[in-house]
């Protein structure tokens, strides 16, 4: 029994090692290279709204949107994301999670995580847009930079601004978005791509250091 233990233990440990390695989260990526939009792609419906200059993304001119991947269909389940974001005087903007491409309109799958300071929108910066919102009081402030933090793990969502943990949500077993959410019927947890907003005219939005990692 002794000599049979002895091996049992090396045994053990080596699969426990393995399981270890496999629920460790991968490396974090960056999304953004500082100097154009490789690895992105803008769907154009008004193009010029995503610009690069200064290692800074800049979103401004109308509303269009830009999805991560070369194609736009990069595919993320459970993941955190982080970027820096600043926002200008009345800009509104907002971060996609579990989207996809489309060529115009808002997107129509995944959730919108809101970037918003001081627009007019009551829903701010920080908030689930239109399920767990931030009201009137956003935790940003235009013209400086705050990090933007985001969790998506099974069912559960964290946002964070600068640290301080704005929504904490778990997706109900039975949601069902179209009967509270008009014409918002594909907010719900999937898995899809990142995408960023370009939503109006008067809107200047900055983003730079946007990082991503797979979660098991």
């Amino acid at each position: 029994m002794k000599t049979r233990f002895a091996f049992l233990i090396p045994a053990l440990a080596l699969c426990l090692a393995a399981t270890h390695a496999a629920e460790k989260p991968t490396a974090w990526t960056s999304m953004f290279n500082g100097k154009d939009l490789t690895g992105w792609k803008s769907n154009e419906e008004l193009p010029g709204v995503f610009t690069v200059a200064n290692g800074e993304l800049k979103v401004s001119g109308g509303r269009a949107h830009l999805f991560y991947g070369a194609d736009g269909n990069a595919s993320f389940k459970n993941f955190e994301f982080k970027a820096k974001v600043k926002t200008t005087k009345g800009s509104n903007s907002g971060i996609y999670i579990h989207t996809m491409f489309e060529a115009k309109g808002w997107p129509t799958k995944g959730y919108e995580c809101q970037v918003n300071s001081t627009h007019t929108d009551k829903k701010k910066t920080g908030g689930l847009y239109a399920v767990k919102d931030v009201m009137d009081v956003a935790p940003s402030t235009d013209e400086v930079w705050f990090d933007y933090y985001i969790k998506v793990d099974g069912k559960h969502i964290v946002i964070q601004i600068d640290g301080k943990t704005t929504v904490d949500w778990n997706e109900p077993a039975d949601w069902d978005p179209s009967k509270t959410l008009k014409n918002m019927d594909g907010r719900k947890l999937s898995a899809g791509t990142i995408a960023l907003q370009g939503h109006d005219p008067k809107s200047v939005t900055y983003y730079k250091d946007l990082s991503i990692r797979a979660l098991p």
